[in-house]
């Protein structure tokens, strides 16, 4: 039996410029909304957290959160 992929969340590595497909999904929840992200539309993540982001201004307010509770 064939199992798909169809609305199933994958399990990502994140790299620079990449990512690598751990097990497969078609899409990742975002880290700050848990809106679902389908994998071709991902653009933006953060390789220290791990962790995808819907948009460049979610990424942005992930990053000043972070080092907001790193400064403490």
């Amino acid at each position: 039996m064939l199992m798909s992929n169809r609305d199933r969340p994958a399990r990502l590595h994140y790299m620079a410029y990449s990512f690598r497909v751990l097990a497969p999904g078609d899409h990742v929840l975002c880290a700050v909304t848990g809106r679902k992200i389908p994998l071709e539309d991902l653009r933006y993540w953060s390789i220290a957290r791990q962790e995808p982001y819907a948009s460049a201004e979610i990424s942005t307010e992930a990053q000043l959160k972070a080092e907001g509770a790193r400064a403490r």
